[in-house]
C-alpha cells in the first residue's frame, strides 16, 4: 500500500507540515492562538476554501476571520441560516408561507416573514433561544454537491419556488445545497464548518418584519449599533412594491421576463417609473418659492450627475432656470489640503473644502449680488477664476451637487428655507432569492467598474483595490447625513446588473489570479453567473446608466 505523502504548508511566514488529506479546520486551530477572532476560511494561494476542505497540495495559507470581508460575509450568511433553521424549527414548517430576507440596514438585515403564525417579540425570542441552543450543539453545516434537476425537484417540494426558479437558468448540471440537522438549503457563497462559530446575533421586531443583527467587520464580538434610517427604509420598502409590480423581486422572476422576451417592457416601465419621480421632486422644490439651492449628495456611482440633468430639465419644465454647480470647484489649493494619517491628501473629509469661500459667493448670490463662480484646475492643484460670474434673479435656482451637500457645516450660513436636499443612492431591492440577499455596494461597485474602465482607463483590478477607501469616505462623510434629506431618491434599476453584465464580465477576467484583488472579481463573476444579459439597445440616452455604459445625451 503506498504511503500517504506528506504535504508542506506555509502560514504566517512558517513552513509545517501535513499529512495528505488533513482538513483545514486542523491548521486553522494549530494558529488559532495568533489570531483574535474565530479562523472562518482559509485562503490556499488565493483561492478561498472552507474549513472542511483538505489539503491536497502543497500550499500558502493565509487565514480569514470575520475582520476580513469574505470572513464577515460568511459569518452572516452562516447567521441567516441558522435562524431559518430555528425559524421552521419554532414555527413548525407547516405554518411558514414565506421568509425572505429583504436587505442590509444599520449591521442588520431587514426580514419578512408570513405564515400561520404571530409575529412578535416573544415568538423571536423563542426562535433567538432556538438559534443559541444549536449554536451550542456545535452541528455541522454540512456541504452536498446535487444534480440541478435534483435541486429543482427538491426546492418544490420544500415550497422554495424562487430558489427552483432561478435553477432553471443555470447552465452547470450540478448544484451545491448546505443541509443543517435535516434543514436544506441553497445559498450563493462559502458557510462555516459549524453552528459554533455562530455566537453574535440578535433578533428584534422592525416596522412590519424584523430584523437579525450581526457583528461588525471592524469588531466582530459584538452586535454593531442598531441605528437604521428610517427614511432610507421607506425608501427601500417602497422600490420593493414598486419591484414586485413589475414581477421583477428576485433574480429568478427577472430572468424569466428576459427569456420571455418582456426585457424591453420592463426596462420602460422602471425608467417611466424614476422618470415620474424626478418630476414629482422638480414640482415639490417649484412649490417652494423660497429654495434657490437644492443640494444633491450620495455615495460613489449613485448616478448624481445625470440625476443632476435629468432633475435640471423637470426644473425647466416647471418653470425654474436651474444652474448647475459642482463643489469639487470649492476645493482647497493643493497645499492647503489637510493630509491623513497616512500623510496622504485627505480630499475626502470637509477640511479640504474652502467652506467659507463657498458660503461667501452663495450668501452673496442670495443677495442678489453678481458673484464670479471658481473652476478648479486638478492637474494644477488650484482653484482659477475664469469669468463664469453669476447672477440669481427670479426663477434662478442652482443645483449643487457634492459629497458634503447634506453636511450643515458646508452650508453653515445658508437659510434653512433657501435650502432643498436630496439624498441619491443606488438601494437595490432585487435579491438572488429569498435567502440570497444583493447587497447595494455590489451594485455600485459594478457601475463603477464599467465607468472607470470606459473614462478614465483603470483596469478592474484598480477599482477594486481602491474600493474599501471609497467605502471609509463615505462611511465618514456620506451616510451620516443621510436622514437630514427633505427627500431620498433611489437610483438602483431593476434591470442593471443584467445590462452590466456583457461589459463588465470581461474586465473581471482580467484581474490576475495571483493579486489580492481576484478573490473579490471571482466572487463578482459567480455572481453575474445568475444573470440572464441585455442589450443596451432599448436602454433610453436618458437613462442613468448612460452615465456608466456611455452612449447618453448628457455630459457626465
Amino acid at each position: 500500500m503506498e504511503e500517504k505523502r506528506t504535504i508542506k504548508v506555509t502560514v504566517a511566514g512558517e513552513e509545517r507540515t501535513y499529512p495528505y488529506g488533513t482538513p483545514y479546520c486542523t491548521v486553522a486551530a494549530d494558529v488559532q492562538d495568533r489570531f483574535p477572532w474565530d479562523i472562518l476560511l482559509v485562503n490556499r494561494d488565493g483561492k478561498l476554501c472552507e474549513l472542511h476542505k483538505v489539503l491536497d497540495r502543497d500550499c500558502s495559507l493565509k487565514m480569514v476571520t470575520a475582520q476580513d470581508k469574505p470572513g464577515i460575509q460568511t459569518y452572516e450568511r452562516s447567521a441567516v441560516f441558522l435562524m431559518l433553521k430555528a425559524f421552521y424549527d419554532v414555527v413548525g414548517r407547516e405554518n411558514v408561507e414565506r421568509v425572505s430576507v429583504e436587505y442590509s440596514l444599520s449591521s442588520a438585515l431587514f426580514i419578512l416573514a408570513r405564515g400561520n403564525f404571530t409575529l412578535d417579540q416573544a415568538l423571536l425570542e423563542r426562535v433567538e433561544k432556538r438559534m443559541r441552543e444549536l449554536s451550542a450543539q456545535a452541528l455541522p453545516i454540512e456541504k452536498q454537491s446535487i444534480s440541478t434537476d435534483d435541486a429543482i425537484d427538491l426546492f418544490r417540494q420544500a415550497q422554495l419556488v424562487h430558489k427552483a426558479q432561478l435553477f432553471a437558468f443555470r447552465i452547470n448540471s450540478r448544484v451545491n445545497v448546505y443541509s443543517l440537522d435535516g434543514f436544506v438549503d441553497y445559498f450563493y457563497g462559502y458557510m462555516v464548518p459549524d453552528t459554533s462559530y455562530i455566537k453574535c446575533f440578535g433578533l428584534e421586531l422592525f416596522e412590519n418584519g424584523f430584523v437579525l443583527r450581526l457583528p461588525t467587520q471592524k469588531n466582530p464580538g459584538q452586535l454593531g449599533d442598531f441605528r437604521p434610517s428610517k427614511k432610507v427604509f421607506q425608501e427601500l420598502y417602497q422600490s420593493t412594491l414598486r419591484s414586485q409590480a413589475l414581477n421583477a423581486s428576485n433574480v429568478a422572476e427577472l430572468n424569466t421576463t428576459i427569456s420571455q422576451g418582456g426585457a424591453t417592457p420592463l426596462i420602460l416601465a422602471h425608467e417611466a417609473m424614476m422618470e415620474k419621480k424626478i418630476g414629482d421632486i422638480a414640482a415639490e422644490i417649484a412649490a417652494q418659492k423660497e429654495v434657490r439651492f437644492v443640494m444633491i449628495a450620495g455615495p460613489s456611482s449613485s448616478g448624481k450627475t445625470t440625476f443632476s440633468h435629468r432633475l435640471s430639465t423637470q426644473l425647466r419644465a416647471c418653470g425654474l432656470r436651474p444652474h448647475a454647480i459642482a463643489t469639487d470647484n470649492y476645493f482647497k489649493n493643493r497645499e492647503d489640503t489637510p493630509r491623513d494619517e497616512n500623510g496622504n491628501y485627505d480630499f475626502e473629509g470637509l477640511g479640504a473644502m474652502d467652506v467659507e469661500q463657498f458660503n461667501l459667493d452663495m450668501m452673496g448670490l442670495l443677495k442678489g449680488e453678481t458673484v464670479e463662480i471658481p473652476s478648479f484646475n486638478f492637474k494644477k492643484g488650484a482653484r482659477e477664476y475664469n469669468g463664469n460670474f453669476l447672477t440669481l434673479g427670479e426663477g434662478d435656482v442652482l443645483v449643487i451637487e457634492g459629497i458634503h451637500c447634506l453636511n450643515e457645516q458646508f452650508t453653515y450660513s445658508l437659510p434653512k428655507e433657501s435650502k432643498y436636499r436630496i439624498y441619491i443612492s443606488c438601494l437595490t431591492t432585487l435579491n438572488i432569492d429569498d435567502h440570497n440577499r444583493i447587497p447595494t455596494t455590489d451594485a455600485r461597485l459594478l457601475r463603477r467598474i464599467e465607468r472607470d474602465a470606459r473614462t478614465r482607463g483603470y483596469s478592474a483590478q484598480a477599482t477594486i483595490r481602491m474600493w474599501p477607501s471609497v467605502r471609509r469616505g463615505e462611511e465618514q462623510n456620506i451616510f451620516p447625513f443621510q436622514d437630514s434629506a427633505d427627500v431620498i431618491f433611489n437610483s438602483a434599476l431593476i434591470y442593471e446588473t443584467a445590462l452590466l453584465k456583457p461589459y463588465v464580465q470581461p474586465l473581471l477576467f482580467g484581474v490576475p489570479r495571483d493579486s489580492e484583488e481576484y478573490i473579490e472579481a471571482k466572487r463578482l463573476l459567480k455572481f453575474l453567473n445568475y444573470f440572464l444579459p441585455i442589450p443596451a439597445d432599448d436602454i433610453p440616452k436618458t437613462s442613468l446608466m448612460r452615465e456608466f455604459i456611455g452612449g447618453g445625451i448628457y455630459h457626465v
